[in-house]
């Protein structure tokens, strides 16, 4: 087994890499003068099973680049196999059309990386669970819910008041599966989009008052769903209000957002590189998915049960 780091995740692939304890294989990344991707791998690796972990958060285009240059490299190598190790899918909220004439673009991503030579696909927490039947080849799709699980148990003594709450109704069957895995109840934002990238609440569903609630969702991106939805909830008689995300985007204003709203912390995963001044900031907490992603590999290079791990 060989893991093979490219430019998006570096701390996370070191800290995959020390679980397994496995050095990251000796390569290049580089960038021409016209910023063009030139990927060289300088140890042999033929008939190896090789796991390249690469996010395809921002700049999505470079890194997803990066990603289908170093299996296209691998390819030429003559490895054995190739896991495309992806903690933060980009492009998955492009799931479906949701209008005339617009593409589908997950699905135009992941025929790029079974095309590149990818043999299987090693994600986490898909905005829409649907793009592992995007593939052709076999995709395991992580989910970060017992990590979130075992920290919300360590930081909230009274768990009779932590209520689960869902920021919209597509991610009511997430929020349901980290309720069940707490033994406590749910409850739904009702929201409506005016426009891209804007929300609205609407409604609360469910009883929040006098609870610790936690958010819980798969991306936090802007942030205005995530700081509209906990002004709602503390307009209705809410105690407090986390949120535990997946994956931390965090884009544009979205540290503004979070700093100046009622949230009384924001826990993301490092699936995406974090950045000093969002590791530093005082309302945000890092939750390493390093073990989690190390040891599904461990399973898939021992061809060992990787469902397990949701249990």
């Amino acid at each position: 087994m060989k893991l093979l780091s490219a430019n998006s995740n570096r701390s996370l692939s070191q800290a995959i890499g020390k679980y397994l304890d496995v050095p990251l294989t000796k390569a290049r990344v580089q960038r021409f003068a016209d910023n063009e991707i030139f990927v060289t791998i300088d140890e042999n690796v033929r008939g190896e099973d090789i796991f390249v972990i690469q996010s395809t958060s921002y700049p999505a285009n470079d890194n997803l680049m990066e990603l289908l240059i170093c299996i296209d490299a691998l390819t030429r190598a003559s490895a054995k196999r190739i896991t495309a190790v992806i903690p933060y899918f980009g492009y998955a909220r492009q799931d479906r059309k949701t209008g005339g004439r617009t593409p589908i673009s997950a699905k135009l991503v992941a025929n790029l990386i079974t095309r590149a030579g990818a043999h299987r696909v090693l994600t986490m927490d898909l905005h829409a669970g649907q793009i592992q039947g995007f593939f052709d080849i076999p995709t395991d799709n992580l989910v970060a819910i017992p990590f979130m699980a075992r920290d919300i148990k360590d930081n909230y003594e009274k768990s009779s008041d932590i209520m689960v709450v869902s920021p919209d109704v597509g991610g009511v069957v997430r929020a349901r599966a980290l309720a069940d895995r707490l033994g406590g109840d749910l409850a739904i934002v009702d929201k409506r989009r005016p426009k891209a990238g804007e929300s609205e609440v609407m409604n609360i569903i469910g009883e929040v008052d006098g609870r610790d609630c936690i958010l819980f969702d798969d991306i936090v991106d802007s942030g205005g769903t995530l700081v509209n939805a906990a002004k709602a909830l503390i307009d209705r008689g809410a105690k407090s209000v986390s949120a535990y995300i997946s994956h931390g985007v965090l884009s544009g204003e979205a540290l503004n957002r979070v700093d100046s709203s009622v949230l009384k912390e924001l826990v993301i995963t490092d699936s995406i590189e974090v950045p000093e001044k969002i590791r530093n900031h005082p309302k945000i907490r890092i939750v390493s998915v390093a073990p989690l992603i190390g040891e599904a590999i461990r399973r898939i290079a021992n061809e060992e049960s990787v469902s397990k791990l949701f249990d």
